[in-house]
């Protein structure tokens, strides 16, 4: 796993992968403001989220959109969402892009949940989809189930299941 050096543009604390050591499990989001996938989980992210942090799980949403292009995705307006929306956990801003890089991320949203067995590192056992709901459909309701399964087998020391559907939503605005 890459390593974390980024700050949380609401409270300045700058959080290392060090600071999620003692977990069990970590959840690495990367997200942003203005993405309509995003907006649509982003109720249902904070309580999937606030329920698995009570079980030890740790959380960590990344925005690492470039401001040249989508200045709504910058650090004063993060800070304003972690605010109205109440995340539990940390938003954390990527200006140079590095650590979606060295992830692979692609897109908004996009979900990669690492397990740790003791003084092992963290190992990657799922990177992909909220769920099946979309923006554009009402038919299927946001539930987070694709990435609560994983969740719940990996705090339970099950295997996850190696069929993961990717990730859809916005590209990440690379910096021009």
């Amino acid at each position: 796993m890459t390593q974390l050096n980024l700050s949380e543009p609401l409270t300045g604390k700058v959080w290392t992968l060090e600071d999620f050591e003692a977990h069990p499990a970590l959840l690495v989001m990367f997200v942003c403001n203005h993405c309509p996938f995003v907006i649509h989980l982003k109720k249902v992210i904070v309580k999937l989220t606030e329920f698995y942090m009570k079980k030890g799980l740790a959380v960590v949403a990344i925005s690492s959109n470039s401001v040249a292009t989508h200045p709504q995705d910058g650090p004063e307006y993060m800070a304003e969402d972690a605010k109205l929306f109440g995340y539990p956990f940390p938003y954390l801003y990527d200006e140079s892009q590095d650590v979606a890089r060295d992830f692979g991320a692609v897109c908004t949203p996009e979900f990669y949940l690492f397990k740790k067995d003791g003084r092992r590192p963290f190992e990657l056992v799922y990177h992909g989809q909220f769920d099946d709901s979309r923006p554009s459909n009402n038919n299927i309701p946001v539930t987070g189930r694709d990435l609560s399964l994983a969740i719940d087998r990996v705090l339970s020391g099950q295997p996850v299941p190696s069929e993961q559907k990717p990730s859809v939503g916005c590209s990440i605005k690379w910096h021009p």
